[in-house]
Order: structure tokens, then C-alpha cells, then sequence
């Protein structure tokens, strides 16, 4: 997917993580009964924050990492029929090192 979004300062964008429509014992999951997703991969990075001098602070998150998120945090947005968040640095809880 090519993305034409460049976020600013502390924002990143991420695509979240859909969970399994099939439960472990054959169920399969309606879309209204599936949780909000809380885990994506980031697929665009903004510079950083800038410090009280106007450096810039880097961010602790790159472009291809998995990071966990709370479930209502970010914008949703819709690009090319995928949903898109767009959050803060801080909205992120953990970054996934698999």
C-alpha cells in the first residue's frame, strides 16, 4: 500500500491489527461482536515533539514496528478501503519485539 500521509510532530500512523474471525473452537465472530483492535504495525512516523529549546526530541517507535495501543485512543481514518489510526507517541503503551 502506498501511503500518502506524513504525520507531524509526535504522531504516527498505524494499521491496526484485525483479530481472528474463527475462535479456537469454530465460532465464527460477526463484526459487532469483534473487540477493537489494540495492536497494529506503524507504517509512517512523524519527526518527534520539539523540546522547550526547539530541538527535536526522536521518538522511541520506527516505521515497521508492532506496538500495542489503548483501545480507544487515535483518529480512525479510511485510505484505499483500510482503516488507519493516526495517534500520539504517548497513546502507545508497548512496542511487540518478536
Amino acid at each position: 500500500m502506498a501511503i500518502n500521509l506524513k504525520p507531524l510532530g509526535n504522531r504516527l500512523v498505524v494499521e491496526p491489527i484485525e483479530q481472528e474471525e474463527i475462535t479456537a473452537t469454530g465460532i465464527v465472530l460477526p463484526d459487532t461482536a469483534k473487540e477493537k483492535p489494540m495492536k497494529g504495525k506503524v507504517i509512517a512516523a512523524g519527526p518527534g515533539d520539539r523540546d522547550e529549546a526547539g530541538k527535536r526530541i526522536p521518538m522511541d517507535v520506527s516505521v515497521g514496528d508492532t506496538v500495542l495501543f489503548a483501545k480507544y485512543a487515535g483518529t480512525e481514518i479510511k485510505i484505499d478501503n483500510k482503516k488507519l489510526l493516526i495517534l500520539r507517541e504517548s497513546d502507545l503503551l508497548a512496542i511487540i519485539v518478536e
